[in-house]
């Protein structure tokens, strides 16, 4: 769907983006995340065609960006980190004007307002002024001004900057839709527990450069982690554990826990390769030997847990 090669962008005296390649799944959402500076700004506005790189290539849809801008711009919506409202006109009003920018046909315009309010759940708020709208509400019309025109990519800066927690949610639910819709999403933000709740995949940035990206984030792994919790461990356990079918890597960790006696309970963390059916037999066999489990669960990297890993 994307396709970034070697992309270089300079400012005076800094290199913001250096040669950076990646591809990104159609119908997918990246989780764009890095430090202060890192260049996911700049990267956006490459992509979105409104600044030129030093040098390097962007095709989106089999569009060349860099050659085709006003094309390009007919395939994406870009929402800006800082965004800008008419704060004189009416809700509907500001739908409009960015319909016919995005030239829209005028016979499907009133159509494409409504169905983008309800969307955003502003439909009963389109005929107030802008500048009345609350944070969150102004947030979701200026969503509503990147995608009336029904693009296919979406890319979006810190589109949660700002809201509340009840917004943050709507928010979320929001790029879901979307996405089911088919529209593939690329969105920045610093917000990374909230990531969790919609992205797939994962790009991270520092310093103008990747240090990583994964595809697939939530995706069935080979093998899950599993993390067993123990009310006494016996010294024997791990030998035990790795003589079983299916599993491998295993070790003990210490998880905080004020409920025990020590102030710390012993678990076991161990990588398992079979189904769920085999996972449950794993238990049985376990709970029948008389171990004292009081804690069975699949361990699953969370978006921050995958950024702090990698930084450090």
């Amino acid at each position: 769907m994307i396709s970034v090669e070697n992309l270089v962008f300079e400012y005076p005296g800094k290199r913001a983006l250096d040669k950076l390649s990646f591809q990104i799944p159609q119908g997918s959402i990246t989780a764009l995340v890095g430090p202060n500076g890192a260049g996911k700004t700049t990267l956006l506005k490459c992509m979105a065609a409104l600044i030129k790189p030093f040098s390097g290539k962007i095709s989106i849809i089999g569009i060349d960006v860099l050659k085709n801008p006003r094309e390009c711009h007919r395939i994406i919506g870009f929402l800006p980190d800082f965004f800008g409202l008419y704060d004189s006109l009416r809700v509907w009003q500001v739908l409009s004007y960015f319909a016919m920018a995005r030239q829209v046909q005028k016979e499907i315009i009133p159509g494409r307002v409504v169905d983008a309010a309800k969307k955003l759940g502003i439909e009963d708020r389109l005929n107030d002024r802008t500048g009345s709208l609350s944070r969150g509400m102004r947030q979701r019309l200026a969503i509503g001004q990147s995608l009336i025109h029904d693009p296919d990519v979406l890319l979006l800066d810190e589109p949660a900057s700002g809201l509340d927690p009840e917004s943050r949610y709507a928010l979320s639910k929001l790029l879901l839709e979307l996405n089911s819709e088919g529209k593939t999403l690329i969105v920045s933000s610093h917000i990374l527990a909230e990531l969790d709740e919609y992205a797939n995949d994962l790009l991270i940035l520092k310093d103008g450069c990747i240090v990583e990206h994964s595809i697939s984030v939530k995706s069935h792994k080979k093998f899950r982690t599993i993390i067993i919790g123990l009310l006494y461990m016996p010294e024997d356990f791990l030998q035990v554990l790795l003589a079983m079918e299916n599993v491998k890597s295993a070790e003990i960790i210490t998880l905080e826990d004020s409920t025990s006696k020590d102030g710390a309970s012993k678990n076991v963390r161990f990588d398992f390769y079979g189904d769920n059916e085999k996972l449950n037999e794993l238990l049985e066999k376990l709970v029948a030997d008389n171990y004292k489990i009081c804690e069975f669960y699949i361990k699953h990297e969370n978006v921050q847990e995958q950024y702090l890993k990698t930084i450090k």
